[in-house]
């Protein structure tokens, strides 16, 4: 089975309602190319480092116009959608927010959701620090989805770097990896691509990884950049198709089929064994 598939990439600025029509409109783009599976990036509403504009500016997911927008384009094109993620509040004592990945059905019905797990809690460089888990609160569920092209499990961003989920994902079923993401440039440009193509190859399964990309505007004037740069990979590591530095559609084609002639090839997912730690 051949199912056409679109990575929406994007440069998301801090206000969702500017962000809302851009979105559907390269949805729009991915739809009359023939896509029947589209997918967006992380943040795909509100791309932000300030905890108190995302305050004024995110809803919660019954209100979130965003979402409501995104499942009404996936009804009027009759996709699959995946929303990479949305940036919402929550009921958390804390006020933090959740970072939540969703499946959106050609019915426009949520089909299922991912909360980030992995928090990206760093420091990439002197001027560049990142505090994840200050502003969001990680998620503590893996989470898989039957599509009619295989199986999804469903990841974003800084969770690449633990294969072990990837491994439960495929350990329950997934041959499709989705890892939308707003990458860092700094570590995008020396890991995305490796690290993608890890993940793929250890579970012989496809990595599906739209990303947003460029400086993003926003209301504090504070510069925000990231590295694009979107990808699909085979489940044997190959490169199938990869976006620039812009904002765009880019299509591949998933074949079912690949995935079972890469796990026949090299059985790895057969051979785990138990072992004694150090």
């Amino acid at each position: 089975m051949i199912t056409k598939t679109a990575l929406v990439q994007l440069n998301a600025s801090d206000d969702p309602a500017a962000n809302l029509p851009i979105t559907q409109g390269f949805i729009r783009e991915a739809a009359l190319g023939g896509a029947q599976f589209v997918l967006t990036p992380e943040v795909t509403n509100c791309l932000s480092s300030s905890r108190r504009h995302q305050q004024e500016v995110l809803q919660h997911q019954d209100e979130d116009q965003t979402l409501k927008g995104l499942r009404d384009s996936a009804a009027e094109h009759g996709i699959w959608l995946l929303i990479g993620s949305l940036a919402l509040k929550t009921q958390d004592a804390d006020g933090r927010f959740a970072n939540r990945s969703f499946l959106i059905a050609p019915d426009g019905s949520i089909k299922a959701w991912y909360d980030k797990i992995h928090m990206f809690d760093v420091q990439v460089s002197p001027t560049e620090t990142y505090r994840e888990s200050d502003g969001y609160r990680p998620g503590s569920r893996a989470v898989t989805a039957e599509v009619p092209f295989g199986r999804l499990g469903m990841t974003i961003c800084y969770d690449v770097r633990f294969p072990y989920l990837h491994r439960t994902l495929t350990d329950h079923g997934a041959t499709i990896l989705t890892a939308p993401a707003a990458f860092s440039p700094v570590t995008g440009q020396a890991h995305w691509e490796p690290l993608l193509r890890a993940r793929a190859i250890e579970n012989t399964a496809y990595v599906l990884a739209p990303a947003q990309c460029g400086s993003h505007d926003s209301h504090n004037g504070k510069v925000r950049k990231t590295h694009g740069h979107s990808i699909a990979i085979s489940p044997w590591g190959e490169v199938l198709a990869e976006a620039g530095d812009e904002p765009c559609v880019t299509f591949v084609d998933l074949d079912t089929s690949a995935v079972e002639e890469a796990r026949q090839k090299v059985p790895s997912l057969t051979h785990t064994r138990e072992f004694e730690t150090p």
